[in-house]
């Protein structure tokens, strides 16, 4: 698979984790509603970074890859609304990091209200990028 593919098919799964996460939002599977949104991040910010040109780091927090992409794109209108988004959502995007193992392994419910909050960060982030 070249890394054109590999790009688009990171953007592709996100999609595909934004809208199940929309799915279960629906049918009141909140825990699961957040897990998708952390995942959809997390492949569009690795897509993002494979797009920038640079291989995406084996991690798992999306802070660490925003950071990252502001990093690499630092001299351009990228660089900084990457920067501006992080310090808006520094708080939800810590939620969402949390997300990925509370929501399958410890015992936290999420209530509808954090549930939608968390996915509107998510596509607000997708979006503007």
């Amino acid at each position: 698979m070249t890394r054109k593919e590999e790009e688009e098919h990171l953007y592709k799964r996100s999609s595909e984790f934004l809208e199940t996460a929309f799915f279960q939002l629906d049918r009141g599977f909140y825990a699961l509603t957040v897990f998708n949104a952390e995942q959809s991040l997390h492949l569009f910010l690795k897509a993002k970074l494979l797009e920038e040109g640079l291989p995406y780091p084996q991690t798992h927090g999306v802070r660490s890859l925003m950071e990252l992409l502001s990093t690499i794109t630092e001299e351009d209108k990228t660089g900084k609304e990457v920067s501006k988004l992080l310090e808006l959502y520094l708080i939800e995007l810590g939620s969402l990091e949390d997300a990925y193992i509370a929501s399958r392994y410890l015992l936290r419910e999420y209530k509808r209200e954090e549930a939608e909050r968390l996915l509107e960060v998510v596509k607000e982030i997708r979006d503007a990028l």
